[in-house]
Parts: structure tokens; sequence; C-alpha cells
């Protein structure tokens, strides 16, 4: 924990603070919340937020992972080892869909596969679990429709969200009321940006997976992008030779879509050092933010978190 600076909360520790109190509110607010887990840095700090905030109680409340199959290895790893570790209750859905049409990347598109894979697969899970709130790690430095979000944001019975429909927050007054079958999505990271996020990682000494760190891995460059191959279902042109560099993930998705960065920072105070020099949003590593005109605020509109 930061140190006070004389009877005021440290910039971090206010940011603490307002996200303990957003978490509590949805545990005295909601009959059946979840959380997402996604298990990136931002899901890692929320975890942490959460287990803070009801110590020495359990997490009230479930993880929720939507498993596209195409996470990763490393990021599954951590995952159940988190959840071994800390005890918390983590639900996984995959769609049986999208697995019975073996709906992928590659053959179906970064657009088609993640409305199958990742929105549908959601709501799937939104709707079995019959959650009435759902809480994600999303900021709204990260990107333009997001930044767009409230911290209590509604969603119709479809789970949709209409940008122009949107409850005020005043005074950090949250209206948390719900029609029948309508829900919220709760964002207790949306006044974070990224370099709170790994100042604070690093303050906490909070384990994070070991994509984030640079070491040397199997990649191929596709149109400009650093595709890392994490197993032997990545199909490979006749001329892609996968090759070792230096290598880190600024981000974490599916493997399939997600950019590596060539970087060199192998520890927490040499990735807040490159945070601080960058110029470029994290999001610009993930293909699916832009493989459709207002690609994001499109896929949130159809119930994409």
């Amino acid at each position: 924990m930061a140190a006070v600076n004389g009877n005021r909360l440290t910039h971090l520790q206010t940011l603490e603070a307002e996200s303990i109190e957003i978490l509590r509110e949805v545990a005295a607010s909601f009959e059946r919340p979840v959380m997402m887990y996604s298990i990136g840095k931002d899901s890692s700090v929320l975890l942490h937020l959460a287990r803070k905030a009801f110590y020495p109680s359990k997490i009230p409340f479930p993880l929720l992972h939507i498993d596209t199959t195409w996470k990763f290895r490393e990021m599954i790893a951590f995952r159940n080892k988190m959840a071994e570790d800390f005890g918390f209750d983590l639900i996984t859905h995959t769609n049986p869909d999208g697995v019975r049409d073996n709906i992928n990347p590659f053959d179906h598109g970064s657009s088609r596969y993640t409305d199958i894979m990742k929105t549908a697969a959601l709501r799937q899970a939104l709707n079995a679990g019959q959650y009435d709130a759902a809480i994600g790690g999303a900021r709204r430095d990260e990107e333009k429709s997001r930044a767009k979000e409230r911290v209590f944001s509604h969603r119709n019975a479809g789970h949709a969200w209409d940008p122009k429909n949107q409850r005020p927050e005043l005074w950090r007054v949250f209206n948390t009321r719900l029609n029948p079958g309508e829900s919220m999505r709760v964002f207790p990271l949306s006044n974070w940006t990224e370099l709170d996020i790994w100042t604070y990682i690093y303050s906490e000494n909070i384990p994070i997976v070991p994509l984030y760190f640079a070491r040397e891995r199997p990649v191929v460059e596709r149109f400009g992008t650093l595709l890392m191959v994490d197993d032997d279902r990545m199909p490979l042109g006749k001329d892609e030779v996968p090759r070792h560099e230096l290598v880190r993930f600024r981000t974490l998705g599916c493997y399939p879509l997600t950019g590596a960065m060539r970087s060199t920072a192998s520890s927490l105070p040499e990735i807040i050092m490159e945070m601080q020099a960058a110029r470029t949003s994290e999001r610009e590593g993930r293909l699916i933010d832009s493989d459709q005109v207002g690609s994001m605020e499109k896929k949130k509109q159809e119930g994409y978190f």
C-alpha cells in the first residue's frame, strides 16, 4: 500500500477506495451479481480489490470466465492457479453451438468469431445464471466507446447497451434500479488509467500472467501484427516460419487476435517506465477492435462487454 500523504489519500488510495465502495454497492444492491474474470491485468486488479472489499470473508459473488478455447495457454493455467490459491467460486462457460460448428478466428474471421464465442456466449452465461449485475474491469481510457460508459451501465432484457439512453451519475449517486429482465454492467475501474493499473500492481505486489513480461517467444508477422504461435492449431502460410523475438503483451485476449509488442521490459518497473512513454492505446493490439466500422461500440450494443 502506498504511503498516506499527511491526512490525504494518495491518488492510488483514492482510486482504490472508490472501487471498493462500488464493489460493496453491487453486493448490497443486487440479488445475483457476478464478476467477469478475463484473466488480464485489469481482472487481476479487480480480483485484488474484491478480496480487499470483503476481507476476511470470501468474495460474495462468483467469478465468470467466458472461455473461447483460444486463450493463451498461460492464461488458463494462471486462471486455475488463482482460483486454487484464493478459493473464489469460478464459473467457466463456452458457447456449445460455437464448439459444435468449430467456430474459430481463422476460418470465420474475427467479427463472426467474437460475436459467437464471446458476445453470444456471454449472453448465454448471464441468462443461465440469471445475474442482475455483471462487474467488469473495463476502463474509460482504453477505447473511445468505453469512455461513454457510466460506472453503473444499464442493459435491457436482451443485454443491449444504448449509449444515447444512459442514466446520469451526479455526485457519485448511482441508480441501481432495474425493471424485470434488465441487468446492469458495473465498471469499478472506470476512472483508472493503464498507468494507474501498472503502478497499483507494483505497489500491491499483485500476481499477473507472465505473458506481460518480455521474453523470447515464437511469433509470425501478419499485416504488421506480431502473432504468437501458442499451439499447433494455428495455420501457417507457406512462407511463414515462426521466429523467436523478444516480445511481451500489453493486453491479453485470444492469441490469434492479440498482437505482441517488441519490448525489453521484463520487470514491473521497466513496464511502468515503458507505459510512461507510450502514446498509443493498449487496445491497438486487439484486432477485434478494428474489424468493423465503429467496431467496439457496435459489439457493446449487441451485448459484448
